[in-house]
């Protein structure tokens, strides 16, 4: 079968199934195009919410998938590639957040929403890269232990001086494995480009950018911006889909280390054969799971908007 022609039975039956897809940004363009929505995983999981269908595949990764299912209880959730995880999500387990919670008395625990499901239980709210500023200044508490990652962390901080925070020594392999010495290498070979980077990225990184920001606030940036050349400071799936939304324009990865294997495990024929019924995982968590995350989850929500 050709791509085209796989794309053509994966909207037959997704039809006939009443069941959703939703593609993370990171997914590669193909699988974009049997997409019902893109976005980052919060936007994704609340679209999944929202719709009416029976079902949703997620392509993407395992908290994802829970975050999804936590949301819409009542739907099956498909993780489309049951291999896809988040060394980010998985670096920090119960035990350990809790040790550091007993090291914080009186910290407000902040987890990102890039955290397993059991780990949210735990905290008292989770966030994402795009709502961290706005939910941490609502917050009551001017004390916040925020987790996993402290490159994000230290940018909320930044625009929060007015709070105390406390980090957990974590953050993604992929976003914190780019250098100032890689900016410096990208601005050379491009220097009419703007730097746009993911506030995973160490701080070194953040502070040369022209604009930090989630990677759909990446995307948007682009595509309204006046500006003909980009440097893109986070996964390189973002310069492919770019380069499609804008042919006018010219994207350059900031390195060619910005490749997420998890999200890349993912394809076209595993979204087929989870719709044949011989893939994919039916995604279930355990009750006090789902209540506990689901506290944490919608509290960013009521927060975060």
């Amino acid at each position: 079968m050709t791509v085209q022609e796989i794309q053509q039975e994966i909207l037959r039956m997704k039809k006939e199934q009443d069941v959703c897809i939703l593609a993370h940004a990171y997914q590669g363009q193909e699988i974009l195009e049997v997409a019902d929505y893109m976005g980052d995983s919060y936007g994704l999981s609340v679209q999944a919410s929202k719709s009416n269908c029976k079902g949703v595949i997620m392509c993407g990764v395992r908290f994802m998938a829970e975050t999804c299912k936590v949301l819409s209880p009542e739907k099956k959730v498909w993780l489309a590639n049951p291999t896809a995880g988040c060394p980010m999500a998985e670096q920090l387990d119960l035990e350990s957040l809790r040790k550091l919670k007993a090291e914080h008395p009186g910290y407000a625990v902040v987890a990102y929403i890039n955290t397993t499901s059991e780990l949210k239980t735990e905290c008292d709210v989770c966030v994402t890269s795009s709502s961290a500023v706005q939910i941490c200044s609502k917050l009551d508490n001017d004390k916040i232990l925020f987790i996993p990652d402290p490159n994000l962390g230290r940018f909320v901080a930044e625009k929060l001086p007015e709070k105390e925070f406390a980090f957990y020594k974590g953050g993604c392999p992929r976003h914190i494995i780019v250098s100032a010495q890689d900016v410096e290498k990208a601005k050379k070979a491009h220097p009419d480009a703007l730097l746009l980077v993911h506030p995973e990225c160490r701080q070194e990184v953040v502070e040369l950018a022209d604009y930090v920001g989630s990677t759909t606030g990446i995307m948007e940036y682009a595509k309204k911006s006046p500006n003909k050349e980009f440097i893109i400071g986070t996964e390189n799936s973002i310069v492919e889909h770019l380069q499609f939304a804008c042919p006018d324009k010219q994207f350059y990865p900031l390195s060619v280390m910005l490749t997420c294997m998890n999200m890349k495990i993912t394809t076209l024929m595993d979204i087929y054969n989870c719709l044949k019924g011989t893939g994919g995982e039916v995604i279930e968590l355990p009750e006090n799971v789902m209540e506990g995350a689901g506290r944490c989850i919608h509290r960013m929500v009521e927060l975060g908007g």
